[in-house]
């Protein structure tokens, strides 16, 4: 996704980047199910602690179309575990410099990432893509909360209604969203350069760059994160970028 000049909400730059470092601390602190490394830490004992992030009102949402907790189809866990697996193989294929088998990694990965585990999960998270296909984000943020509510352990549903937020200028909330993503998945290369993309329209170069760097090392043939560290670089030439 490219930079879109939105209007920018009264959103301070600093708590945008104390969320940013402090989720990224805490996902090198906590070590992932699946035995995946998760992105270096950078400190934040000297960034000012983020207030809570604007939540979006609930009453201006359009009625959600569960009553009540839909139940998932838990995955069995040799099923768990194969697909960690598969994810595994899938990174370390879709790392490498060369060759064309990377993008079939990237198709399978989005593909794994894009199954709740449940019927009705999948019918919300599709209704919640097809309104922001057909540019409603009101509608799309309705149907992604619904999803986020009821099935708060997937990160596609988070990662979806970030960009719902984005689209909507809403970057608080945005940026929220994308930490719930990198908590869950900490290697979810999308949700870094959407991170990058907002922390840079907000004015956090530095830390729109680290963003970058890191969805690139774990996603090195992303040219949209690519052609933004090639601009950051410029930007911050003889800094301590």
């Amino acid at each position: 996704m490219g930079n879109m000049l939105l209007p920018v909400p009264h959103f301070h730059h600093a708590v945008a980047a104390a969320l940013f470092l402090g989720l990224a601390g805490a996902g090198a602190g906590h070590a992932r199910q699946d035995g995946a490394a998760a992105p270096d830490a950078m400190p934040v004992q000297d960034l000012p602690l983020p207030e809570d992030p604007p939540q979006a009102e609930s009453d201006a949402l359009p009625e959600s179309p569960l009553s009540e907790p839909a139940a998932a189809s838990e995955p069995t866990a040799e099923a768990r575990l194969r697909e960690r697996e598969d994810l595994d193989l899938l990174f370390a294929e879709l790392a490498q410099p060369g060759g064309e088998t990377w993008a079939r990694a990237e198709t399978d990965i989005l593909r794994i990432w894009s199954r709740s585990g449940s019927a009705a999960m999948d019918l919300l998270y599709k209704r919640g893509e097809a309104a922001l296909d057909a540019g409603d984000t009101v509608t799309a943020i309705g149907h992604l909360t619904a999803l986020t509510d009821h099935a708060p352990d997937f990160a596609a549903g988070w990662y979806l209604r970030s960009v719902a937020f984005y689209l909507d200028g809403d970057f608080g909330p945005a940026i929220a969203d994308l930490g719930q993503v990198l908590r869950l998945e900490p290697r979810h290369f999308g949700a870094l350069t959407q991170l990058g993309t907002i922390l840079e329209e907000l004015g956090d170069d530095r830390d729109a760059l680290v963003a970058f760097r890191r969805s690139l090392k774990i996603h090195p043939h992303q040219q949209e994160a690519q052609d933004a560290v090639q601009r950051l670089e410029r930007k911050l030439q003889g800094t301590d970028a």
